[in-house]
């Protein structure tokens, strides 16, 4: 006899643990003819990029002087006029994204607006996915209000278990700046929707309930309960359910080897804090595969994911990129001394995009496609550029959306397109019936199938 999804996921021993989709238990449920949902995903890179490496057409481009009172006059545009070319030649710093490069976009010439009287860098991370109108907020030295994530999630979270899940690669517990530097997800205006940083925690978030003791691996705990459903299923779907759990228990080693090393590091005196020297990649990596695990099984639709805090000069040695623990913030402010390494860590970050983005495409999803078709997934900073603390031109990709958006592309908008047109096109993509976010004043068009 077989049984549905739902029949499986009852008898599990009381494991939160969701499945991908099987076509095997398909036709054994009306339920499961329904299409998969479209999820968002919004990838937070702090302190914008080095221009040079980014943007196509300035690699020679010398950094300009000054701050953001004149940079937004001398820094210019490459090409300032609205135009939409196939994405050909990728920039050094997007050289990660190569194997991809058909299921994104370039988007160049999206800007914010700056409210004076606040810091720079608070305004970057807080107000991202916000963009309200300058000077309309009450109660807000800055232009914050209710985020994108949770906008779109009243519309879309409805049936999952959690609306949204807000994730940081901030793992340090020296931090001297306000929460505002650090978090681009906010339920409204003074009102921080709290992320999680510690992969330990988001994993027993994520997976652990009241049955199960939390000294126990969730994986075996399904598995021994699992075994009967193979019968059920066909050769495609076994090697996907087999693929599907050895990623699950490779979070698991990957977690437990983390924590391992942390503890041992904390053994040794260091002028940093321990989270310096743990694998910056590997620990973004190990969020990131958390995030996507929670995606796929539906655990939620919507997903922020923030690689690491404005301003703070909080050190990582980016997995031996440096042969000591390095400030990004600190890097941004000599460029010119050290664009270099300001180069490598921009690629680093791209890397570890790059790496999220194929794990995605190579995921199968109810409809045949991958997650990734299915998924929003938009790299982004609210900063052009570190050095000068310019908010036009900002550096923005989105991958994913096949079906529903144009992929291949550089997209480049006129000068002083608002960066919340593209949140109105992705909040209408998601199925929002709303015509306009912030300070809209429409849709991008030309990454509409």
């Amino acid at each position: 006899m077989t049984r549905s999804r739902r029949q499986f996921l009852r008898g599990i021993g009381g494991a939160a643990l969701a499945l991908p989709w099987f076509d095997s238990l398909a036709a054994a449920s009306t339920a499961a003819k329904v299409a998969p949902a479209l999820r968002m995903a919004h990838f937070y890179v702090p302190i914008g990029v080095v221009r040079r490496g980014f943007f196509p057409g300035e690699a020679d481009h010398v950094i300009p002087e000054g701050n953001l009172g004149n940079v937004m006059k001398s820094l210019g545009k490459q090409d300032p006029d609205h135009n939409v070319k196939p994405l050909a030649e990728l920039t050094p710093t997007m050289q990660p994204l190569k194997g991809v490069k058909q299921h994104i976009n370039l988007i160049t010439g999206m800007d914010r607006t700056f409210q004076q009287g606040t810091d720079v860098h608070a305004q970057c991370a807080c107000c991202y996915l916000s963009s309200a109108k300058a000077y309309t907020v009450d109660g807000s030295a800055w232009p914050l209000d209710r985020t994108l994530d949770h906008i779109v999630a009243d519309h879309v979270g409805q049936s999952t278990p959690f609306k949204t899940l807000e994730f940081s690669c901030n793992s340090h517990r020296d931090n001297k700046e306000s929460i505002y530097f650090d978090n681009v997800s906010w339920y409204g205006t003074g009102h921080l929707a709290p992320s999680v940083r510690d992969p330990r925690k988001m994993y027993q978030r994520l997976f652990s309930t009241q049955a199960i003791d939390r000294h126990r691996e969730i994986t075996s705990l399904v598995l021994e309960d699992a075994r009967s459903l193979q019968h059920d299923l066909g050769k495609a779907d076994r090697d996907k359910f087999a693929e599907f759990f050895d990623s699950i228990r490779a979070i698991e080693v990957q977690m437990d080897r983390l924590e391992t090393m942390k503890s041992e590091l904390a053994q040794v005196e260091f002028d940093e804090p321990t989270e310096a020297y743990l694998p910056r990649g590997e620990y973004i990596r190990l969020m990131g595969d958390l995030m996507i695990a929670a995606l796929q099984m539906g655990l939620t639709n919507v997903a922020t994911f923030m690689v690491g805090p404005e301003r703070w000069d909080t050190p990582y040695m980016f997995d031996g990129l440096f042969d000591k623990p390095r400030s990004h913030h600190h890097m941004s402010h000599n460029q010119t001394k050290m664009i270099d390494d300001l180069l490598k860590v921009d690629h680093f970050h791209m890397q570890q995009f790059a790496y999220l983005v194929e794990r995605m495409q190579a995921i199968q999803d109810a409809n045949g496609a991958s997650l990734l078709d299915n998924t929003l997934f938009t790299y982004g900073s609210g900063l052009g550029d570190g050095s000068t603390h310019q908010y036009n031109d900002l550096p923005i990709i989105v991958a994913g959306g096949g079906g529903r958006m144009k992929t291949g592309q550089h997209v480049n908008m006129p000068e002083g397109t608002p960066l919340a047109n593209l949140w109105l096109t992705q909040a209408q993509t998601m199925g929002l019936p709303i015509e306009e976010f912030a300070d809209s004043t429409g849709v991008i068009s030309d990454i509409l199938a």
